[in-house]
């Protein structure tokens, strides 16, 4: 879908929960997910065989297609330019290997498809754009820092962009759905049954979910030139990685990370509108992020919500999604829900924007990426005003 689309998705709230067909299901006791089942990759996909593809891959070059058209650069263009490609990703192509093995053990590595093993270079997924749009005097580079990815992604076009060292980034993140993934989850008993609600008393788990989110980044003076449409202002982002525990969050460390972000920006605690979380939908990281929410900002945070309860956990797109969906809000001047709400923890204490959508005059977003190993992301978004 476009920007247009994922606007009206986020503003209805609209679930993309369903049952998963990707992969054999059998022996799970339930198998929910959120799943894309009406990609047609030849739509966006012109100049490469899709076959020869991941189905990862064709997600990044597909949605790096739709933020280059929605931007309305000519390609022609930009192949005269310094480029970077930035993809964050947590699986590549997971979802061929998973074939791949099947393969090998049930008829021997003699008889893996060799089409398939060519797919599975999680390089592909920011080469892939490179090739599908012609660029060549650019660096394609693909970010494994797992579920935060998008937002490290985004961190690191925003300085090649700012430095000078390029003209334009096309930055963002995908992943496909995989049987490793979800049986992965599964086993740490933290996917839910049939929905994703974050920070609800009853809240059993993620979803797992796949897709791809791009955003392009260019300076201020480029974008004014050409007469572009802004959607936002990046000022500024936060990294750390604490290493503290292999898939719990730590508090403090998280709450850091939000500070370096707010610094980097310039940004007070006070002038943030909205938070878009990492919201996962277990027990420890709504908490875990909850508090950390509130080391940072107070007894009164602002508005906390997570699209996860619509889309998903997409892996390492999830953090790049939610800067497109933040942007969105910027512009759209509404603050998107986190639906399948019935009753928040008194544990997480925030208003997380409970089944519907609230109009909001927006003028700075802070989106959150955490992943496994503690590899924290976080990114300020701003509403672009002319006097700034």
């Amino acid at each position: 879908m476009g920007a247009a689309e994922f606007a009206e998705g986020l503003r209805s709230g609209r679930s993309g929960a369903k049952p998963i067909t990707a992969f054999d299901t059998e022996g799970f006791a339930h198998a929910n997910g959120c799943e894309i089942v009406d990609f047609e990759p030849e739509k966006w996909i012109r100049n490469l065989d899709v076959a020869e593809l991941g189905r990862a891959s064709q997600f990044s070059a597909a949605a790096a297609r739709m933020a280059v058209e929605d931007a309305n650069l000519d390609v022609d263009v930009l192949r005269e330019q310094r480029g970077l490609i930035s993809i964050g990703t947590t699986d590549g192509e997971s979802f061929d290997l998973d074939q791949l093995v099947e393969s090998q053990i049930a008829h021997g590595p003699e008889k893996m498809d060799s089409t398939i093993a060519r797919r599975v270079r999680a390089g592909r997924l920011s080469a892939a754009v490179a090739h599908e749009l012609g660029l060549t005097d650019v660096e394609a580079v693909t970010i494994p820092t797992a579920c935060a990815a998008g937002n490290y992604a985004i961190g690191y076009g925003f300085d090649a962009v700012r430095t000078g060292e390029v003209d334009f980034a096309l930055c963002g993140g995908a992943d496909a759905m995989c049987r490793k993934t979800f049986a992965g989850f599964y086993r740490l008993g933290t996917i839910a049954p049939e929905l994703c609600q974050p920070f609800d008393v009853d809240r059993k788990g993620i979803l797992t979910g796949e897709g791809a989110g791009v955003l392009v980044l260019e300076s201020l003076e480029s974008a004014l030139a050409r007469g572009a449409r802004i959607y936002a202002e990046v000022l500024g982002y936060g990294l750390n990685c604490d290493a503290y525990h292999q898939v719990a969050p730590n508090q403090s460390s998280v709450a850091r990370c939000m500070a370096l972000a707010l610094e980097n920006a310039g940004v007070k605690p006070g002038e943030v509108d909205l938070v878009s979380a990492h919201g996962t939908g277990t027990k420890a990281n709504d908490i875990t992020e909850a508090r950390a929410i509130r080391e940072v900002y107070g007894a009164a945070p602002p508005r906390t919500i997570s699209i996860k309860s619509m889309l998903g956990h997409t892996m390492g797109a999830a953090s790049a999604l939610a800067a497109i969906a933040c942007s969105l809000a910027i512009v759209h001047r509404f603050i998107p829900p986190t639906i399948n709400h019935t009753a928040t923890d008194p544990e997480c204490e925030v208003d997380c924007v409970p089944n519907e959508a609230v109009e909001a005059d927006l003028r700075i977003v802070q989106n959150n990426g955490l992943a496994f190993g503690g590899n924290n992301a976080v990114v300020i978004l701003g509403k672009y005003e002319e006097h700034r």
